[in-house]
């Protein structure tokens, strides 16, 4: 019997699951990205409460120990957001194939590999804090409070990994809300444990990382039980909870979203020596604006991480016309953001930066706040572009291109970095920034115009 064809309803269930197959290719995006854009907010909101609340409620100097240990902290959101994305390649093509056992071998797969790296890393990363701090050139006055900040954090590291695993299996099966609901939530307690920790108890900094790990570890549970329930209404079982070859397949796709995903922070872990030999009070007004310009890249990681799920998932459904619809599309999705963002920076800029340092900020670090702001304002475009042409690359399993691609975009700033700060001061660090992500779009856009995407 052919299913699809004598039960007409469940055939129009599957479809309205399958908008990003059959909607038309800027209204399945928009709809799909809008989601992921306001939970990628509120991810990013979630991250620098720590910073809003220490900065008003403790001061500067505790600002700039968030700040510097913040740089680390990035590059495992990084990898958990990277592997993530690289697992719901998989998750995508079996879900717009109907192939509904595989995909459930490898939602399973995925998250076992990744509960087991985080907790490795979290190991790692508590013993090793404070020579990481020491690596990077952390100001002696700060040092103490990054170590314990960054310590605290790495215990909830496995709560951090598996809610960013869920969060992109639910994208991978075209549910890009269900993460939405979780980070709304996620984030309302994080300010309000924060707020009670901090400005209640007077807790410092230790009460804004335990309270950033309690809303982890909460919303992490509750996304795994959500789905749960939901693969349970797919039909079929997987035979085992883990398999190697879905395991091979899944590094092989997550390894370079990880390097794409994890540039910009690495790039920052790396500069933060630099900016770091500059004082704790530059630290604090280079925090402020790193913290916003992470906010002004949400709708463009959004729109490069919304390519990939529709790029794999059409492709899946031999609809390779449709991608090529969809990335013309995020274009100018990308252009409208990008002047946006341009213009609430130039005209905002100091008060932006204030909502971290307060009335009783130095004149120094709000220079380097609104000097940062004003000149990467005009420049998010670019990261835009990049950020789609990566997306479909990474959709289709084309994966060689924007490794390469990224990687260019990581040495350029850091090489760069080290060596024009010292001569022209610590602007140089923002003033190569748009050149890496130039060259990292036109490398990335090369490879999509070879065409290789189609093959893979």
């Amino acid at each position: 019997m052919d299913y699809h064809k004598d039960c007409g309803y469940a055939e129009s269930a599957m479809t309205d699951k399958e908008y990003l197959i059959h909607q038309r290719p800027w209204k399945a995006l928009l709809i799909f990205s809008l989601p992921m854009m306001l939970g990628n907010l509120f991810q990013q909101l979630y991250t620098m409460t720590d910073s809003v609340i220490v900065g008003r409620f403790v001061g500067e100097k505790a600002l700039a120990a968030v700040g510097a240990s913040y740089a680390l902290t990035s590059v495992f959101i990084a990898v958990a957001i990277g592997g993530g994305v690289g697992g719901s390649v998989l998750i995508s093509r079996a879900f717009g194939s109907r192939r509904y056992k595989e995909l459930k071998l490898a939602v399973s797969t995925s998250l076992v590999s990744f509960l087991v790296l985080s907790i490795i890393l979290a190991g790692a990363g508590y013993v090793f804090s404070d020579a990481i701090m020491r690596a990077l050139n952390t100001p002696f006055d700060i040092h103490s409070d990054a170590v314990l900040y960054l310590r605290i954090y790495f215990l909830g590291l496995p709560f951090l990994f598996m809610y960013n695993i869920l969060s992109s299996i639910f994208n991978a099966l075209g549910k890009s809300k269900i993460p939405l609901y979780f980070l709304i939530f996620s984030s309302v307690l994080n300010v309000a444990l924060d707020l009670f920790m901090v400005a209640v108890l007077h807790m410092g900094i230790a009460g804004a990382a335990w309270a950033t790990l309690i809303a982890q570890g909460v919303s992490a549970c509750l996304s795994f039980g959500v789905l749960v329930k939901d693969l349970a209404s797919l039909e079929g079982k997987a035979e085992r909870v883990f398999d190697c070859r879905e395991f091979l397949s899944m590094v092989r796709l997550a390894i370079p979203s990880i390097l794409q995903q994890s540039t910009v922070s690495i790039g920052m872990m790396l500069v933060q020596s630099v900016v770091n030999s500059f004082g704790s009070q530059v630290l604090a007004g280079y925090s402020a604006g790193m913290r916003i310009e992470n906010i002004a890249t949400v709708p463009m990681v959004s729109i490069g991480n919304s390519m990939s799920s529709y790029t794999a998932q059409n492709l899946g459904a031999r609809k390779e016309e449709r991608v090529r619809e969809g990335y013309h599309a995020s274009y100018l999705m990308v252009l409208f953001f990008a002047a946006a963002t341009c213009l609430i920076l130039e005209v905002f800029p100091v008060s932006l930066v204030g909502l971290f340092i307060g009335s009783d900020g130095t004149v120094e670090a709000y220079g380097t706040g609104v000097a940062y702001l004003r000149f990467m304002g005009w420049f998010f475009a670019l990261i835009g572009f990049k950020m789609a042409t990566d997306g479909v690359l990474r959709g289709s399993g084309d994966v060689r291109i924007f490794t390469a691609a990224n990687l260019v975009n990581l040495g350029t700033r850091v090489l760069f970095s080290f060596m024009l700060a010292p001569v022209i001061g610590v602007a140089a660090v923002w003033y190569i920034v748009p050149v890496g992500w130039l060259l990292n779009w036109m490398i990335s856009f090369c490879g999509y115009r070879k065409g290789i995407w189609k093959r893979s």
